[in-house]
C-alpha cells in the first residue's frame, strides 16, 4: 500500500516526457504553428509545475512539510 500516493503525480511529467513519446513521433498536425512533437514537448513542460505542486500540497495536507 502506498504511503504518499500524492507522490504519484511526480509520474505525469515521466510519462508525459517518456512513456507517450513513440506515440507522438509525428510532424503533422500542426497545433497553434508547432509541430505535433514541439507543442507535445512543450505542453509536458508546462504541467511539470502543475505535477509538482499537486504533490507537494498532498503532502502538506498530510503534515507532512
Amino acid at each position: 500500500m502506498l504511503k504518499r500516493p500524492t507522490l504519484l503525480w511526480l509520474l505525469a511529467p515521466y510519462v508525459l516526457f517518456l512513456g507517450a513519446l513513440p506515440l507522438a513521433d509525428r510532424v503533422r498536425p500542426v497545433i497553434f504553428g508547432l509541430p505535433f512533437l514541439f507543442f507535445w514537448v512543450l505542453a509536458a513542460t508546462l504541467l511539470t509545475p502543475a505535477a509538482v505542486f499537486l504533490a507537494w500540497r498532498g503532502d502538506r495536507k498530510r503534515g507532512r512539510v
